[in-house]
């Protein structure tokens, strides 16, 4: 799969949001959503300091583009993010009525794209989002990993 420069500079952008969501301690994920060349929204993940559970770096970057937008459905767009999303994110894609989704890296445990099942090629519903993974996934794949390292030493250190 080749992957366009646009798609590049908007990955770029999503795995600086990433590093910024580790700085403030939490699991570095970033996001980005595009419509053509224009960046729509972009965030990292913020479930500890939101103290929401839904504060995925994909569901903040919906919500920010369907309050630009005026409307929660936001076709003709694509979602670039560095973990493959889970399911609730990627029912969220689909209500969103989102075209595409780029992922870096596959999330064993929870990512609902295809490790633990498929729910974006689920034919019963009614919209389908394409998507297609790997673009920086080292990149991405080495930044959880180097978080959760960093996070398993200070717990080590603390006990």
């Amino acid at each position: 799969m080749s992957f366009s420069e646009w798609d590049q500079r908007c990955m770029t952008l999503a795995l600086e949001e990433a590093r910024r969501a580790a700085d403030r301690g939490e699991v570095p994920v970033g996001a980005v959503l595009a419509r053509g060349e224009v960046v729509l929204a972009h965030g990292g993940n913020a479930q500890i300091e939101l103290h929401d559970a839904t504060a995925h770096a994909e569901i903040r970057v919906l919500r920010e583009a369907g309050v630009r937008d005026s409307n929660y459905r936001l076709p003709g767009t694509t979602l670039y993010v560095t973990l493959e999303p889970c399911t609730m994110c990627c029912g969220a894609l689909v209500h969103a009525r989102v075209e595409r989704l780029v992922f870096a890296t596959r999330e064993p445990r929870a990512g609902a794209v295809l490790s633990t099942g498929g729910v974006l090629d689920n034919p019963a519903l009614n919209h389908r989002v394409e998507w297609v993974e790997g673009l920086y996934d080292t990149e991405s794949a080495d930044l959880l990993r180097q978080f959760f390292q960093q996070r398993r030493g200070d717990q080590e250190q603390g006990s």
